[in-house]
């Protein structure tokens, strides 16, 4: 067991830095970028990334820092496994022109402090299924869809609007699911 856990924090810490690199290059390489946000435009990814909450809090539950980091590498990268669209929606196009525009314009304190709000997110949504705490990961969950949502529409008006059926729809099977294996785990106890 105890050989175990000492992967699991060496793969943890592989696929931490793994992540890091990945945001790094993305944000530094024009190009990758581009072709990132590109594929990015084909919603299924914007289905996809919200599930990445399920097994996240698996993990978290399951204190394996391998699974945890494993996941957060996943939902960054998730953004281009989809082809580019052949059809591209007018309004979720307008939408990633924002938020490049927004990642690329002026980092002031309130957009870093508003750009932390996601690690601590991530950090307490952790931190409650590390403890085994239902109802506070899914009060997190809750305000990490809610957050997002608010955000997008106070900020991208109508096209933020195109965020409100992925989100609600992950929110509402990720509630469902974790709530389930959550009970699961515990009878299993």
């Amino acid at each position: 067991m105890k050989n175990i856990r000492k992967y699991d924090g060496i793969t943890g810490g592989i696929f931490a830095l793994l992540t890091i690199v990945f945001l790094i290059i993305s944000s530094a390489n024009e190009v990758f970028f581009n072709w990132i946000f590109e594929r990015h435009q084909n919603i299924l990814s914007w289905y996809i990334r919200p599930l990445f909450l399920i097994p996240f809090v698996f993990f978290a539950y399951k204190r394996s820092w391998a699974g945890i980091f494993i996941t957060i590498f996943c939902i960054f990268t998730s953004m281009f496994w989809f082809n580019k669209p052949e059809i591209i929606n007018p309004q979720v196009k307008e939408f990633l022109e924002f938020e490049e525009e927004w990642l690329f314009g002026i980092w002031d304190y309130k957009k870093i402090l508003l750009a932390l709000t996601v690690p601590i997110s991530f950090f307490l949504l952790g931190l409650a299924f590390w403890k085994r705490s239902l109802w506070m990961g899914l009060g997190v969950v809750v305000l990490m869809a809610s957050g997002k949502i608010a955000w997008s529409i106070y900020n991208a008006s109508e096209s933020g609007k195109q965020i409100l059926i992925p989100a609600i729809l992950g929110l509402i099977i990720c509630i469902l699911l974790i709530y389930y294996g959550f009970r699961r785990l515990e009878k299993k106890k």
